[in-house]
């Protein structure tokens, strides 16, 4: 963990030195733990509530599509 007094230094220094910040990498970590849960999740649901969840999405989709 950063102090406050150096994070506060360094960031001062560099919007001070006039280069920019960025090119850093994209931390992808939670999409791939949303996509894990969401995995988790639907593998332990009982048949008939996965039944019951694609006969809502379905409806919901021919009602879009008429909308």
């Amino acid at each position: 963990m950063i102090e406050y007094g150096k994070a506060a230094g360094e960031s001062s220094e560099r919007l001070g030195s006039g280069r920019g910040g960025g090119g850093g990498s994209v931390d992808l970590g939670g999409a791939s733990d949303f996509v894990g849960d969401a995995v988790a999740r639907i593998s332990s649901m009982p048949p008939e509530q996965l039944l019951v969840i694609g006969i809502v999405i379905l409806v919901g989709v021919v009602i879009l599509r008429r909308a």
